[in-house]
């Protein structure tokens, strides 16, 4: 290896390349040293730290995931006196915001010098997200996600190399960033910068010296309802550029099986109300539009008034003009602006029921809607006992509607209900059917609706059903993994053949051996749909057998919103049957990183300083685990599981 790589260094240092020169030393790692024998200066690396391709938005905590970048081989690395720097980077199949300032922390607490992302959306293509449906990043399309990214940057030029911050969830705060996955939060708060990526209480660290804030939702600062990014910063003193986005709305799953022909997000030019509390310019002051063709003309009061997408001046009372629209600034003109123009062409309604509520709370319905005209009026039409029923939706907030359904209206049995928005006079659209007409007239015949289990409160919780749920394990593939159908109607078994625990990785020669195969599933809605129930379940109720003629030990864990892990080990035999661990019993263990990292040399284990105190309330996933209970001998032979289901009782 020594010598492939000497032979690419020498090649290039004959044309007269004297710049340090890296080679990808994160592949292979047990060559390490060969590498650097090689004639290299540094080591790239990447980091997907969510995997890649799980085909939908991943659920759950996933700080856990970016706790720390910890290079096995470092010792080798500084030997050498080695640089490091990403190529690429990202949070695969993840469109919170919060988590980009976290990965750039470890990666300057490992010394990593340079980090680029992938991969940025062409704005051509990011409303259908066909360039790489695991990624997505559009300052246009994903105003958020481009302000965390804009934070990380920052990161890596305000947090020194090699300083550590400890472990989650102490390493959330560090320096002027912190990050808050229960808030959809990042942000950094400087003398001079104040970003944030989500509605924020916190005050700016020190208002007079700020010289630029940009940000989503609302904070001391800046008050605004609209969907876009929005950047302030200050030209002189009285004087501040203000660059207002449009909105941006998901309409669709962004990391599903994409085309050109599937649009999953939508640009929308509406007017929103902002209020700005700054005291360099009081609440008295001048706007003026500067991008061409923005005619735009507003008067604020006491600081507030409402605002288009585009570029303006905001200019204390009294102050002389400094400026013109075509000064120099930054790396372009004062006057730019740039941002797709409305592609609300057509209604576009959203809405995702729960599989299950219970007739112990009120239910909330809720459902995003978005159309070239605002609403007169969006009702929810359910039947209860035999009478229809409807209930006018009331706007929650941008484009989101909702309405409650009494829980005294919730009866045993399954909720069917639909949706009409009334778009103008006489003239009805229903969903989910998508069609046009009154429902109330007879000549309506679409009979489509959503569906809801309603049980009582005594009833089990279903966490997981292999018939319907398989394909959303986060796992590991196998290619001795399958769904099969069994004597019982409506049911499957999932089943999990593992020929070998621990697997040699190719990448990672030298890795400590660890004999284990573990795998996940969300369930943070099911959690969240009978929250009211938990108290009352004592069990939970495995249903499934052992493969292979033989028992097999499963270890079954719930996750929690902090990454830690508390579970039990249970015996499964061979035939199928229920199996029962209590809730009491359960104790903490391992939380293993899924999804699994790339690259493969990361922790397989999440290292955490959380405080173990297990509540049934913030669980969010479910770990299955074969490896935990088995003896030396049983870790080096044949495993497997089928699963049927898994319940609270």
């Amino acid at each position: 290896m020594s010598a492939f790589v000497k032979s690419m260094v020498d090649a290039m240092r004959k044309t007269g390349v004297k710049k340090p020169i890296f080679y990808n030393i994160s592949h292979s790692v047990h060559f390490a040293k060969a590498y650097f024998d090689g004639g290299i200066q540094g080591g790239t690396f990447q980091w997907y730290p969510t995997g890649l391709g799980y085909q939908q938005e991943l659920s759950g905590n996933l700080l856990p995931n970016v706790n720390d970048y910890k290079i096995p081989f470092e010792n080798e690395i500084k030997k050498y006196h080695g640089a490091k720097i990403v190529y690429e980077f990202d949070a695969a199949d993840v469109g919170k915001s919060y988590i980009y300032p976290a990965m750039a922390r470890s990666f300057r607490e490992a010394g990593i010098q340079m980090a680029t992302h992938f991969a940025y959306d062409p704005t051509f293509l990011a409303a259908t997200n066909t360039e790489y449906n695991t990624h997505y990043m559009n300052l246009a399309y994903a105003p958020q996600k481009a302000l965390s990214l804009m934070i990380a940057g920052e990161v890596f030029h305000q947090i020194p190399m090699n300083q550590s911050f400890g472990s989650f969830p102490q390493n959330t705060n560090f320096g002027d960033f912190k990050v808050d996955y229960l808030a959809d939060l990042a942000q950094y708060n400087a003398e001079e910068k104040f970003i944030y990526t989500n509605s924020t209480k916190s005050n700016p660290k020190n208002e007079l010296t700020l010289k630029q804030i940009a940000g989503f939702g609302n904070s001391t600062l800046i008050e605004y309802d609209g969907l876009g990014a929005y950047f302030l910063d200050k030209i002189d003193e009285g004087v501040w550029r203000l660059e207002i986005m449009p909105d941006a709305v998901w309409v669709d799953n962004l990391f599903g099986k994409n085309s050109p022909k599937k649009t999953v997000a939508v640009i929308n030019w509406e007017e929103h109300r902002i209020k700005i509390h700054l005291k360099n310019l009081s609440e008295s002051f001048d706007i003026t539009a500067i991008d061409k063709g923005n005619d735009f003309s507003v008067v604020p009061k006491k600081g507030e008034f409402p605002i288009r997408p585009g570029t303006y001046i905001l200019s204390k009372k009294g102050n002389s003009k400094t400026w013109t629209a075509d000064d120099n600034w930054k790396f372009g003109k004062l006057n730019d602006f740039y941002a797709p123009k409305t592609t609300v062409e057509k209604p576009w309604f959203k809405h995702q029921p729960p599989t299950e509520v219970s007739t112990s709370s009120d239910l909330t319905i809720s459902v995003q809607y978005i159309a070239p005209n605002e609403p007169k009026e969006i009702r929810l039409m359910f039947i209860s006992g035999y009478k229809r029923e409807k209930i006018e939706m009331k706007k929650s907030s941008i484009y989101k509607y909702s309405a409650i359904i009494p829980k005294e209206k919730l009866k045993l049995g399954f909720l069917k209900y639909s949706f009409v928005v009334e778009q103008d006079k006489n003239k009805y659209i229903n969903y989910p059917a998508e069609a046009e007409g009154n429902p109330l007239e007879w000549d309506f015949y679409y009979q489509n609706n959503y569906q809801i289990r309603i049980v009582e409160p005594f009833y089990p919780i279903p966490l997981f059903n292999a018939y319907q749920e398989s394909d959303l394990l986060v796992k590991e593939w196998r290619n001795t993994l399958q769904l099969v159908p069994i004597k019982q109607d409506g049911k499957a078994e999932y089943q999990i053949q593992i020929e070998q625990l621990f697997v040699p990785d190719e990448e990672n020669k030298d890795a400590i051996p660890i004999y284990d195969y573990s795998f996940k599933h969300f369930v943070v809605d099911k959690i969240a749909a009978r929250k009211n129930d938990l108290d009352l379940k004592t069990k939970l109720v495995f249903e499934g057998r052992a493969l292979n003629q033989k028992a097999c030990k499963l270890q079954i864990a719930f996750v929690l919103d902090d990454g830690s892990s508390f579970g039990g080990i249970l015996t499964i035999d061979t035939l199928q049957g229920h199996y029962e661990l209590a809730i009491k019993d359960l104790i903490p263990v391992k939380t293993v990183t899924l999804p699994r990292p790339y690259p493969s040399f990361l922790p397989y284990y999440f290292e955490h300083e959380n405080r173990l105190n297990f509540d049934i309330h913030r669980v969010e996933s479910i770990q299955f685990s074969i490896g935990p209970g088995l003896t030396a001998h049983e870790l080096t032979e044949k495993q497997g599981i089928g699963i049927v289901g898994l319940r609270l009782e």
